[in-house]
């Protein structure tokens, strides 16, 4: 019979959960929507990749924050509050009637999503013992895995029998579901914290800030600009890794990079993430615009990268044993090469079957992508640091969805800089430039060892 312990883990689990699944759900719930947003908004497809962007940079830039104030505060406190603060965010994204204050309140949804979602980790990392850490990290990954894809489908809906306006409106009850659940059953701890590193934070957050921003307007700039802004976001980041080394406490624990597995899982996996992203964005674009087909038709194919995955969650614990962190991390990176290169092949002349098992064989390998690298990544850190690996893996997560969706939008600007709706030719020069992103980063994954993650996969470290 299950004991009181476990029946509040699975609880807390489920609570977390489904807050990660709403938050991940509005990153990209608006990308089939964006054709029928950009008429009623008097804007187009390509300028609404900033509404997609504004929300997932939001949280990135405000990740490092949420720790610290869940140290301070109590995870349970903050977590209530990120919980209200998104679902307020979403009912004024669905009264918006301009793209500027469409981006003004999802950057309001995205402040509250940056504190629920490694506040909402690290709950669930204190509930589990490291022996389940692997059961724990499906509770994150899944809504991960399942809500960029699940997003497209609910949004395609929505947008063609109701309104894109319902997109934002269907998170209320769930938000205020989460509210009482989470005032029921997270539990609430408050830690003597230091004090918070403004300047740090400061340094962090505009240098990220003005990569993304470059990313954002790369086609409406002079190449000397653009490098400009670019060569100072980086010397941004440059002064702070220096600032953070100094710092007994700083804003993002760079420091954390310097472990191997820790390193290999966010960097390189982060990568690997980007080139997987940009299709949560692009995807549904060459679907509806470069092929004709409907927002709901739309949906309902890319939501069939979503269809394997609770079948990966069964399997890639006994992978992750049997075979490693390694053979796996590599091997999905060179099949996700393969699936988007695959996606430049898809035209009017394309049969719907084989675009659909393209679609879920990219699903496969995004969900063992992305499963395997988050399970790395917290595998072998102490447990007084899981506080600061959360908040920079969620930084760095999000970052990936960000640069994604902005890499996306900008490869469109620059393959095809006058058309204000881009071409089937520009989306499958746009596929085959992503599909060399994996292949980069195969070297990093190889100088994983067999001892990295000795304690998920079973093994004593040598």
């Amino acid at each position: 019979m299950t004991s009181s312990p476990e029946k509040n883990r699975v609880r807390i689990a489920w609570v977390v959960a489904t807050a990660f699944l709403m938050e991940q759900l509005d990153a990209t719930i608006i990308t089939t929507a964006i054709p029928a947003m950009a008429q009623s908004l008097h804007s187009t497809a390509v300028q609404l990749s900033l509404a997609v962007s504004a929300y997932i940079f939001t949280l990135a830039v405000f990740i490092p924050l949420s720790g610290w104030l869940a140290d301070r505060f109590g995870a349970r406190r903050i977590f209530m509050a990120a919980l209200a603060i998104f679902t307020f965010g979403s009912a004024l994204c669905g009264l918006a009637d301009s793209l500027g204050m469409l981006v003004i309140c999802r950057i309001l949804q995205g402040l509250g999503g940056a504190m629920m979602t490694p506040v909402g980790r690290l709950i669930l990392l204190g509930s589990f013992p490291r022996g389940q850490l692997i059961r724990a990290m499906t509770y994150t990954t899944l809504p991960a895995t399942l809500g960029p894809v699940m997003g497209p489908l609910l949004g395609g809906y929505l947008t063609s029998y109701l309104s894109w306006r319902w997109i934002f409106y269907i998170n209320l009850p769930f938000g205020l579901a989460g509210i009482l659940l989470a005032y029921r059953f997270a539990p609430s701890v408050v830690s003597a914290v230091p004090r918070f590193d403004r300047m740090g934070f400061l340094l962090f957050a505009i240098g990220v800030g003005l990569l993304q921003f470059s990313m954002e307007v790369a086609g409406h700039l002079s190449m000397m600009t653009l490098l400009s802004l670019v060569a100072l976001g980086g010397l941004l980041l440059i002064v702070y890794a220096g600032w953070s080394r100094k710092h007994a406490y700083p804003a993002v624990d760079l420091g954390l990079l310097r472990g191997r597995a820790f390193g290999v899982a966010t960097l390189a996996g982060g990568v690997c993430r980007v080139a997987m992203n940009s299709p949560v964005y692009l995807l549904p674009l060459l679907l509806q615009l470069g092929l004709g087909l409907s927002p709901a038709i739309s949906g309902s194919l890319t939501f069939l990268s979503a269809v394997a995955s609770p079948a990966i969650r069964l399997i890639i614990g006994p992978g992750i044993r049997r075979l490693g962190f390694r053979a796996i991390l590599t091997g999905s990176a060179m099949a996700c090469s393969l699936a988007l290169a695959g996606f430049a092949g898809i035209g009017p002349g394309a049969g719907s079957l084989p675009v659909a098992g393209l679609i879920i064989f990219f699903g496969v390998v995004r969900a063992s992508q992305f499963m395997t690298s988050n399970t790395l990544a917290y595998a072998d850190i102490p447990a007084e640091r899981l506080s600061r690996a959360t908040s920079l893996g969620g930084v760095l997560q999000q970052l990936t969805v960000s640069f994604g969706v902005s890499l996306g939008a900008a490869l469109l600007e620059f393959l095809a800089p006058r058309q204000l709706v881009p071409s089937l030719a520009t989306f499958h020069m746009a596929f085959l430039i992503l599909a060399c992103l994996p292949l980069l980063v195969l070297p990093a994954f190889l100088l994983l060892r067999s001892e990295d993650g000795a304690a998920v996969r079973g093994h004593t470290k040598s």
